[in-house]
């Protein structure tokens, strides 16, 4: 904007030099705002100031310019230039109404993961430069323009603004060829309707029997890959079912079929397929519209289970059966009393907790004792206790930093400060007392050989998920990933990858340094497992937690007596109650340390069971079985439907004349 008045300046004084160095200083920055990651600001655009404004009234102050600096040359070659400055931008108009028919026209009903899809026509697109950066295009086709008007102005060359010009236009007339190139026959993306019919095809051959039902935003998408490995495990032909296209990239890695519906009516088409069970890992709007299908039961797996309010919606009653961890769900439900019927619940245990490890004990004289402070997020309610972080989360962190005998690894909610901005801002301060505190010894411990690995993991797993991850791919890019890498899966190769990455981190690091752990790498469970104690809030890292062992602590920041607290919250029961000045950490170090006698070791076996389940039958199995039962009612459901005699719907009684 600074450089627009400047040009402005020039072209009033008259001056060539400061016209020609505010038009190429204000190319220059408009070139790296809109080659950068991050979106040119709002505001540019709610002052109708976007980067069609800027160009144009860069060009026409440089035509402007050059009429004051120099008369001699004739109207007809300051027409000309203004002609072939309208020929590049009329051109640039015609490559966005080109764009968007494009973009239309490769938006399938269907879009799919790790699915043969070599029957259809998927054709490459044009390059993005073209389709999908309209204001990088505009910057890089106009900038010979912009250039040799410049110089034109600054040395009264008016050949170099003609030869300039001339250049964009020619640039502008390859890019329209290159875009028309999508229109010609065999470019063109299939139809919609063959797509359905490709889609029906696939069903039929491929035959699913179980699936999982997501619908979300993105940060809502760590709800579905909890359950990913638990799916791939079942028996039969599992399958992933989503309503949302920009979830399908946030799907994490695996070798299951994804398909993405966001059409109820082609939604619709699962009723006519052999798919037997949905299960539903959260609530979401358009939950509804899969469960008119009849001919599909659906069950509630949640995503997570604590004493919160929202682990027993009464949402939940709208689903054939509610699958919860063990009887303290069952319980929590009847005592909710929000219409879920008892023999409904199911108790499968948690599945996705195989990799948890238990705990070995106090830890050695001498060794540090690791604290995973995990706190949950403020929440969409103002319930008293929701997080932790903004009445003690400071609090608790300058204890435990203070103590030499102690490594501190903070991982907050990745929603935390989501809702009430004081959560954010906590959070913010407590990642600054950890820097603060690391200083500069960070990774000091790391070898060369240790950085390799890391590096050389990191790079592969990037790689594995470039290729449905790429948030600028359209439908028919996503769609020609097959999910397979050389002889190994996809989802075979990331896990090799990140358990050789975990593995090689935590040796690195040194065993006294603080980390914050807000990537999605270490995973939570890894993170359990590189504990000895944890520190928490009323929520389901609780429960998970449970099947290592481990000593843990609940933050009671309500207005609740401790017993109180106990009692209100059963998850509590097994662990050490914390203050919101931080009273009861000194116990549940000692008990970490063996400086003080575990009395909740036997609590805590106890709620386990009552939280999860019984160890045998496994939780795989029993989560097993239940798809097993579920699908038997669906064929009892259908067999009794398939020998019913048909019956006359009753009509409407004709309105009395």
């Amino acid at each position: 904007m600074c450089a627009l008045v400047a040009q402005v300046v020039g072209v009033a004084l008259p001056n060539g030099a400061l016209m020609a160095g505010a038009a190429l200083a204000g190319c220059a920055a408009d070139v790296r705002l809109h080659a950068g990651k991050r979106p040119p600001p709002k505001a540019l655009g709610l002052l109708q100031a976007e980067a069609v404004t800027r160009q144009s009234l860069r060009d026409l102050l440089l035509i402007a310019g050059l009429l004051r600096l120099d008369q001699r040359e004739s109207t007809l070659f300051h027409l000309v230039c203004l002609g072939g400055l309208l020929y590049v931008h009329g051109a640039h108009i015609a490559l966005q109404g080109g764009a968007a028919l494009v973009q239309r026209a490769r938006r399938l009903p269907v879009v799919t993961r790790n699915i043969d899809t070599s029957e259809l026509p998927l054709p490459a697109p044009p390059p993005h430069l073209i389709t999908r950066q309209p204001g990088l295009r505009l910057l890089l086709v106009g900038s010979p323009a912009t250039f040799g008007l410049s110089v034109g102005a600054a040395t009264g060359a008016t050949a170099y603004a003609a030869d300039g010009i001339a250049l964009s236009a020619l640039l502008a007339t390859v890019a329209l060829a290159l875009l028309a190139r999508c229109f010609m026959p065999g470019k063109r993306p299939p139809g919609a309707e063959e797509v359905l019919e490709w889609f029906d095809r696939w069903l039929d051959r491929y035959q699913p029997t179980v699936g999982m039902y997501f619908s979300g935003g993105a940060s809502s998408a760590y709800q579905a890959n909890m359950w990913l490995a638990p799916l791939a495990g079942l028996d039969g032909r599992p399958v992933i079912v989503l309503r949302e296209r920009a979830m399908v990239p946030r799907i994490g890695p695996t070798d299951l079929p994804i398909v993405c519906l966001p059409k109820v009516a082609d939604l619709m088409r699962l009723g006519d397929s052999s798919l037997k069970v949905l299960l539903h890992p959260a609530n979401a709007p358009k939950t509804s519209q899969v469960l008119r299908i009849p001919s599909i039961m659906h069950a509630f797996v949640n995503h997570g289970e604590s004493d919160k309010l929202s682990s027993c919606n009464p949402y939940a009653k709208a689903y054939d059966e509610v699958w919860v961890a063990g009887p303290a769900a069952r319980e929590r439900y009847a005592l909710a009393a929000v219409g879920v019927a008892d023999e409904d619940v199911v108790e499968v245990g948690r599945p996705q907790l195989a990799g948890v490890e238990r705990g070995s004990g106090p830890v050695p004289a001498g060794t540090p004792v690791t604290v995973l402070y995990a706190p949950t997020w403020e929440g969409w309610t103002d319930d008293p206790g929701n997080t932790s972080i903004v009445l003690a989360g400071e609090t608790i962190v300058r204890r435990l930093l203070a103590d030499p005998g102690v490594r501190l690894l903070y991982r907050p909610h990745p929603l935390t400060g989501s809702v009430d901005p004081r959560a954010g801002a906590a959070n913010r301060r407590i990642i600054e007392l950890i820097e603060e505190a690391r200083g500069a010894a960070t990774h000091s411990a790391t070898t060369p050989g240790q950085r390799d690995v890391l590096e050389r993991t990191e790079r592969e797993l990037d790689r594995l998920t470039a290729a449905w991850s790429l948030s600028s791919a359209d439908d028919l890019e996503r769609m020609a990933d097959k999910g397979v890498s050389g002889d190994v899966t996809v989802a075979e190769a990331m896990r090799r990858a990140t358990e050789e990455w975990e593995a090689v981190y935590w040796t690195a690091l040194p065993a006294t340094e603080h980390q914050v752990l807000t990537g999605e790498r270490p995973g939570l469970y890894s993170c359990f497992n590189h504990s000895d104690v944890l520190i928490t809030d009323v929520s389901s890292v609780i429960s998970e937690f449970m099947v290592s062992g481990k000593p843990y602590a609940v933050t009671n920041t309500t207005d609740l007596a401790e017993g109180t607290f106990r009692e209100t919250f059963p998850t509590v029961r097994a662990g050490t109650v914390l203050t919101p000045t931080a009273k009861g950490l000194d116990e549940l170090l000692g008990v970490a340390r063996g400086t003080r006698d575990d009395t909740l070791a036997t609590a805590r076996e106890e709620l386990r069971v009552h939280l999860l389940g019984p160890a045998v039958p496994t939780s795989a199995e029993r989560f097993q079985e239940a798809v097993h039962a579920l699908a038997a009612r669906v064929d009892e459901r259908r067999a009794k439907a398939a020998g019913a005699a048909p019956q006359a719907v009753p009509r409407q009684r004709a309105e009395a004349v």
